[in-house]
C-alpha cells in the first residue's frame, strides 16, 4: 500500500472509526444497489410556461397515473381514479372542491388517506429509509413513516393502522395531513429532474420556474441557447442584455424584469418615449398585449429603441472581436435611406423603416452619450439584481452544456457537423476543436465570465455568451445565422430564412449518431441521445423519435408561441427501472381547469426502450459510485485487520 493510499484511509477512518461502522455501512451501501433505479425525468424547452411546467413536474409526465392504475386496477373507476390522481396534484384546492358534495367528512377522509397511503408506499418501496426519512415533513414524518413501513413485529396490522388514521381525523388534522402526504407522493415520485435547455424567453413566467428550481431536491440542467444569453447579461454583457431586453418587450414580458428581477428600467422608457413618440414602430408589432394601450405603446417604443440600440452595441461587438468572424452580420452601414434599400450578401433589398434617430449615418455603431448611460445603468441593474443572480448560480452550479447521465447524452442544440456529415472542424487561435472538445472549450469560458476576477479572459467569457446565443459556430444555436435584422426591416422574406445545420439531416443516420455517441465516450449499442432546441412538428407526421430511438428530440412545443407549428405542446420523458417512455401532451389550460375537471395534459405515451430485466441501483452511475466506496471501505477494513489503522 503506497503513501497516498494509505493517507486516504486513514482520512476515511476519521467517518468510519471502527471495524463495526465500516463494515455496516458497506452492508448498508451493497443493500442499496439492489433497490430498483430511481425514476428520471426529462424535460425541455419551457420558455417560462411556468403553470404547465408546475403541472409536468407535479403529476410526473404522468408517472402518479401509471402508479394508481397499477395499486388499484379495476377497483377503482375511472373517474375515480382521475380525482385521486388531482387530489395529488393539487391537494388543497381539490380537496375543497371534492368536500363540497360529501355528508360523512370523516368517512371520506379514512378512504381517502387509505388511498393516499397506498399510493406513497408504492413509490417509496424504491427508496433507504433514510432517503425517505428526508422527504418527509418535519410535523408528519414519524406518522407517515409508520403508516408506509410494514411493521413485522404488529399482529394486528388493521387495527394498528386504523388507529393511526382514526387519530388524524378525531384531531381535526386530516386535512393538512393530505396535503403533506400528497407532497411526499410529488417529491418521491420522481427521483431525479433533468432540464434540457430553455427556462427562459417568450412565456411570463421563467423567474418562477427557477424559483421552484433552486429548491428542488435533485435537478441538472443543460443550458440553452435562451438561457446562456440570460447568463451573459447577469454577466452585465451589453450585447446580452439588449437581446434580453428586446425578446422581454416583443412578448410582452418586461414585468420579468421589472417586478420579478427587480430591474429598473425607467432610463431606457425614458429614452424610448423621447425618441420614438412620434414613430408608429409598425415593423415592431408586441406578440402579447395588454389592457392598457398606453402601457403597450411604450411597450412598442421600448422594443424598438432596445432593438436599434442591440443593433449598434452588437456591431460594436463584432469590430472588437474579429476572431468572432461575423462581419457580415453588420448591416447598419449598408443601408442606403435615399432609397429605402439595403444590401445584403451582394443582393439589393427593400428595407420598411428607415426612421433611426439615434444612428449617425457616418458612424452608425457609435453610441450616444444618452446610450452610453442608459447602458451603463441597465448594466449595473443586471448585477445588481439578488435574484437574478442567484439564479444563474444555479444554472452554473447545476448546469452545464451537456450531461451524460446513467448511459444517455443530454444536450440542448446539437453535435456541429459539415456538409458531409463529419464533425465540423473550429478553428480558435492556434487549436482546432470537434465534438465533446468544444462544447467543454465554451463551457469553460462561459464559467470564465462569471469567475475569473478581472481581465481580458473575463472580458472573452462574457463576449463568448453573446457569441453562443448566435453563431452559426454554435452548438446550441445550430443555424447559419441569426436574421433578426433581416426579420424586423428587411421586406423580401427569403432573407429571412435560418438555414439549420447539417447535424439536423443527418441524426435520423445510425453511424452519425453512433460516431457522436463514441466522441462522447459512450457505448452505441445502448446509449441514447436526449435532444431538445428544435420544436417537432407533429402536426406535420413528424416524430419525436428519431435514428430507430437512438436519439429523442423532446421539443415538442411547450411554449404556447410555437404550438401552432407543432400541433401539441411539448414532450417529456421518464426513464424508470422499466425502461424509457416519452409522454405527448395537449396545451394546457388553465390551473383551475385542471383541478375542476380532472383534466390532465399528457395524453400519449410510446415506450421507447423495454429492459429485459428491472434496472436496479447497481447498474447505474450513482451505483458505479456506491461500488467504487465499498471498494474504498473494504480496503479500510483490512488496514484495520492487518494493524496498518488502528481503530479509535
Amino acid at each position: 500500500m503506497d503513501y497516498y493510499q494509505l493517507r486516504y484511509l486513514k482520512k476515511l477512518s476519521e467517518i468510519y472509526p471502527t471495524i463495526a461502522a465500516a463494515s455496516s455501512e458497506i452492508i448498508n451501501l451493497q443493500a442499496i444497489l439492489s433497490l430498483p433505479k430511481g425514476t428520471e425525468h426529462f424535460i425541455s424547452d419551457v420558455h417560462g410556461e411556468y403553470e404547465a411546467f408546475i403541472h409536468v413536474l407535479k403529476n410526473g409526465s404522468g408517472s402518479i397515473k401509471l402508479k394508481i392504475n397499477e395499486i388499484f386496477g379495476y377497483t377503482l373507476s375511472n373517474a375515480e381514479k382521475r380525482n385521486l390522481a388531482t387530489l395529488i396534484y393539487y391537494p388543497k384546492e381539490k380537496m375543497k372542491l371534492l368536500l363540497e358534495g360529501v355528508q360523512d367528512r370523516d368517512e371520506w377522509f379514512k378512504l381517502t388517506l387509505f388511498k393516499l397511503v397506498a399510493v406513497c408506499k408504492t413509490v417509496s418501496s424504491k427508496y433507504t429509509r433514510s432517503k425517505i426519512r428526508k422527504a418527509l415533513p418535519d410535523k408528519f414524518a414519524y406518522v407517515i413513516e409508520e403508516l408506509i413501513t410494514e411493521r413485522m413485529e404488529i399482529d394486528d396490522k388493521e387495527v394498528y393502522y386504523n388507529s393511526i388514521i382514526d387519530t388524524i381525523i378525531e384531531t381535526k388534522r386530516a386535512g393538512t395531513f393530505v396535503v403533506a402526504i400528497c407532497e411526499v407522493i410529488q417529491r418521491l415520485v420522481i427521483d431525479h429532474l433533468h432540464i434540457v435547455g430553455d427556462i427562459y424567453d417568450r412565456g411570463p413566467g421563467p423567474h418562477h420556474i427557477m424559483d421552484k428550481l433552486v429548491d428542488y431536491h435533485s435537478v441538472d440542467i443543460q443550458w440553452g441557447n435562451h438561457d446562456v444569453v440570460w447568463m451573459g447579461a447577469a454577466a452585465g454583457q451589453w450585447a446580452c442584455i439588449a437581446n434580453v431586453i428586446r425578446i422581454c418587450a416583443r412578448y410582452g414580458n418586461l414585468d420579468i424584469l421589472k417586478e420579478g428581477y427587480g430591474i429598473n428600467l425607467l432610463p431606457l422608457a425614458t429614452y424610448a418615449m423621447y425618441h420614438y413618440s412620434e414613430d408608429p414602430c409598425k415593423c415592431f408589432k408586441l406578440k402579447e398585449l395588454t389592457d392598457n394601450a398606453r402601457e403597450d405603446l411604450l411597450n412598442l417604443q421600448i422594443h424598438k429603441a432596445i432593438s436599434v440600440l442591440q443593433f449598434k452595441i452588437e456591431g460594436l461587438l463584432i469590430q472588437k472581436r474579429p476572431e468572432f468572424g461575423l462581419e457580415d452580420r453588420n448591416l447598419l452601414h449598408k443601408i442606403n435611406y435615399d432609397n429605402s434599400t439595403i444590401e445584403i450578401d451582394g443582393q439589393i433589398y427593400t428595407i420598411k423603416d428607415t426612421f433611426f434617430p439615434t444612428v449617425d449615418k457616418a458612424d452608425p455603431y457609435k453610441l450616444t452619450e444618452e446610450e452610453l448611460q442608459v447602458m451603463h445603468r441597465l448594466e449595473q441593474a443586471f448585477l445588481n439584481s439578488e435574484k437574478l443572480q442567484r439564479h444563474m448560480k444555479l444554472l452554473l452550479s447545476n448546469g452545464g452544456l451537456y450531461k451524460i447521465h446513467n448511459n444517455n447524452l443530454l444536450y440542448h442544440g446539437c453535435v456541429l457537423l459539415d456538409e458531409d456529415g463529419e464533425f465540423r472542424k473550429i478553428k480558435w487561435g492556434d487549436r482546432e476543436f470537434i465534438g465533446k472538445d468544444w462544447y467543454d472549450f465554451i463551457d469553460t469560458y462561459i464559467r470564465k465570465g462569471f469567475f475569473q476576477i478581472e481581465g481580458e479572459e473575463k472580458e472573452l467569457g462574457k463576449d463568448m455568451m453573446w457569441y453562443i446565443w448566435l453563431h452559426p459556430n454554435s452548438p446550441l444555436f445550430g443555424k447559419n445565422k441569426m436574421a433578426t435584422f433581416e426579420r424586423y426591416f428587411v421586406k423580401e422574406r427569403e432573407t429571412h430564412k435560418e438555414h439549420k445545420n447539417p447535424y439536423y439531416e443527418y441524426y435520423e443516420q445510425v453511424e452519425i449518431i453512433d460516431k457522436i455517441l463514441e466522441n462522447f465516450g459512450l457505448r452505441p449499442e445502448t446509449a441514447h441521445i436526449i435532444n431538445g432546441h428544435v420544436p417537432v412538428k407533429v402536426i406535420e407526421g413528424e416524430s419525436a423519435i428519431k435514428c430507430n430511438g437512438k436519439l429523442l428530440v423532446i421539443d415538442g412545443g411547450f411554449s404556447r408561441a410555437y404550438q401552432k407549428e407543432t400541433g401539441i405542446a411539448g414532450y417529456t420523458l421518464i426513464y424508470n427501472s422499466h425502461g424509457l417512455i416519452l409522454a405527448a401532451h395537449n396545451p394546457f389550460t388553465t390551473k383551475e381547469n385542471a383541478i375542476a375537471e380532472g383534466c390532465d395534459i399528457h395524453y400519449n405515451t410510446v415506450t421507447v426502450m423495454e429492459s429485459s430485466k428491472r434496472q436496479i441501483v447497481g447498474d447505474t452511475d450513482a451505483g458505479l459510485r456506491l461500488k467504487e466506496d465499498i471498494k474504498d471501505l473494504k480496503l479500510l477494513l483490512d488496514a484495520y485487520r492487518n494493524g496498518l489503522i488502528i481503530e479509535h
